[in-house]
């Protein structure tokens, strides 16, 4: 059974290149990968706090939050 993966992004050059290089980088055998663009999809920005994101590029495993480099604070995006 796979585990469930978030990426979060905002489109931003920092975040396209974490996609590419750390989310396109997962087992899909492993983890069903969701990509979400919180720029394109502000609806979703509330989840990503609660899922204790702070920052885009982000990825959460099991619900494990996990900050790649800094693109954008959520603040920025709402």
């Amino acid at each position: 059974m796979s585990k469930k993966a978030v990426f979060y992004h905002a489109g931003c050059p920092v975040c396209v290149e974490a996609e590419q290089n750390v989310a396109n980088a997962l087992d899909r055998s492993r983890y069903n990968v969701e990509i979400v663009h919180l720029g394109q999809q502000k609806g979703r920005i509330t989840e990503a706090e609660a899922a204790g994101v702070k920052s885009v590029p982000a990825l959460v495993l099991e619900g494990q939050p996990f900050h790649i480099n800094f693109g954008a604070g959520l603040d920025a995006l709402k």
